[in-house]
């Protein structure tokens, strides 16, 4: 029987408030620690860019991992990392033969300037999730100021997030 490639896509979206002023956490997007910048608010490391690549594999599998799953991990077992988060998402892919292709992320943010980090967390999110880093594209926009996140009180980021598998087709 022929074989053939399917793909998917699914939209992942998340949003901090950045901590106030004099707070020692750091930022960190997409797993890389943003010096001299104010980290976000949540109980986790609140990395806004890998909860949104989080819930878009989530999209994909049909599993919510932030919420219920993420919850135990960091208020029951002390995980603040969110790259075990992404981690389990990855899992849910395995039973369908689901293999994450392409990611496209989207930063909205008035502060910090990132486009010295994308490179880095290009890096961080290709090596993440097993993929070359031609395959993470990634933007920031401060939107004009015409949001929350534009003025500088936070950040929020869209995926749309690509997979792909063979399946059998019958002839």
């Amino acid at each position: 029987m022929p074989v053939t490639t399917i793909s998917i896509s699914a939209i992942g979206q998340d949003s901090h408030r950045f901590e106030p002023a004099g707070s020692q956490k750091p930022l960190i997007l997409g797993g890389v620690v943003i010096p001299g910048a104010l980290g976000l608010m949540g109980n986790s490391d609140a990395d806004v860019i890998l909860h949104a690549v989080t819930n878009a594999v989530s999209g994909i599998s049909g599993v919510n991992i932030l919420g219920k799953i993420s919850d135990d991990l960091c208020l029951n077992q002390g995980i603040t990392d969110s790259r075990v988060y992404l981690e389990k998402a990855i899992e849910t892919l395995v039973p369908n033969r689901w293999k994450i292709i392409h990611l496209s992320i989207s930063v909205e943010a008035r502060k910090p300037h990132l486009s010295a980090h994308i490179p880095a967390i290009k890096r961080s999110v290709a090596s993440l999730l097993s993929l070359p880093e031609s395959c993470v594209g990634l933007t920031a926009t401060t939107g004009e100021g015409l949001t929350d996140f534009g003025r500088g009180e936070g950040v929020q980021v869209f995926v749309i997030a690509s997979a792909a598998k063979e399946v059998t087709v019958a002839t």
